[in-house]
């Protein structure tokens, strides 16, 4: 079986002696030269010949995934983007279904809602997730099926060794701080009187949005934000794992952001600039007309680009409202009733 995994070992003069596995020495002795200072590729067929390459052992993750994508070629491994990507479209919503219902049915959550004059029921979530899983069987999943020269092009891996922690989390950022710029701009187009009228209203249909609503959009729409989301892997290419990691963790970020619930105890309320679902839900709220609140994860470029002013006016007056009720309830408490 030829095995495509390999190793990547960058010579620096003067050229280093390689060491070879038994398997690799009749192969590399019959080969031409190479000039100094090139990248060599090692190939390696069992577990054994790859820490023999790596220098060390294999990890438990290694091992698996060895034995798991050897024989596999990276079109096949590229193409599990369409399970991940059904299955965070099917399931990370679900939990929002039922706190959406046992707030309908009880009461409970209602001051997490945002929108609470807003209620759906189990068959409206039901077919915007049937809309969804329609646009993504005529569009999502043959973008991926056709898409992956594109990742041949900018050079994502799938061999050993895997990335460390501290090679993904770094990536991962680097890849929400260019979606985030990116998708600002191509909102913002979105909603130019053209854009909405053709291409974004699908997406506003929505004024109180739901998990399953994050992905609701115009074809175009979806083929047209694809490039953000395929902008940070393009510039700094990583593993295949990091990859399907990032389009994981953007659909999830995604549907956290149209919940349409501002939860106290979510971890992202300590992710600096974050906007999340209340600052998202604004846009949704003002629809067509809206000139705010472009960004798609962070702040940062709305405070720059003036978008915000709008969402900040009405935080500023909600809040007195708030802080006047608060004082008049105070007041009439202390009032004795005849």
């Amino acid at each position: 079986i030829t095995n495509k995994h390999s190793l990547l070992l960058i010579s620096q003069p003067p050229l280093p002696q390689i060491i070879k596995s038994p398997r690799q020495q009749n192969s590399v002795a019959n080969s031409p030269e190479k000039p100094r200072n090139f990248t060599i590729m090692i190939p390696y067929g069992t577990v054994e010949e790859a820490s023999f390459a790596l220098g060390r052992n294999l990890t438990w993750l290694e091992t698996v995934w060895f034995d798991y994508s050897a024989t596999k070629s990276d079109y096949y491994l590229y193409c599990h983007n369409i399970l991940f990507l059904f299955l965070v479209f099917s399931l990370a919503p679900i939990p929002l279904v039922f706190v959406e219902l046992a707030r309908s049915v009880s009461g409970w959550f209602d001051r997490y809602k945002i929108q609470p004059k807003v209620n759906y029921s189990l068959s409206d979530m039901f077919g915007c997730y049937k809309d969804v899983m329609k646009m993504f069987i005529l569009v999502v999943g043959p973008l991926q099926l056709v898409s992956y020269p594109s990742i041949q092009m900018i050079g994502i891996r799938s061999g050993l060794p895997l990335p460390t922690l501290s090679e993904m989390l770094p990536q991962l950022f680097v890849y929400f701080l260019i979606e985030d710029y990116t998708n600002y701009w191509v909102h913002r187009f979105f909603h130019s009187k053209w854009g909405y009228e053709n291409i974004h209203r699908v997406h506003h249909e929505y004024t109180a949005p739901i998990g399953y609503a994050a992905p609701y959009a115009h074809w175009a729409e979806v083929l047209l934000l694809g490039i953000p989301t395929f902008m940070g892997p393009a510039i700094a290419p990583g593993h295949m794992i990091t990859f399907w990691l990032w389009i994981a963790l953007r659909q999830i970020e995604a549907i956290e952001t149209h919940s349409g619930y501002d939860f106290p105890w979510s971890p992202t309320k300590y992710i600096p600039f974050y906007g999340g679902a209340e600052y998202h839900d604004y846009h949704h709220y003002v629809g067509g007309q809206s000139q705010s609140n472009f960004a798609s994860v962070f702040t940062y470029c709305d405070y720059i680009y003036g978008t915000d002013k709008g969402y900040r006016f009405q935080k500023k007056l909600l809040e007195q409202i708030k802080e006047s009720s608060k004082k008049s309830n105070k007041h009439n408490g202390g009032i004795k009733s005849d």
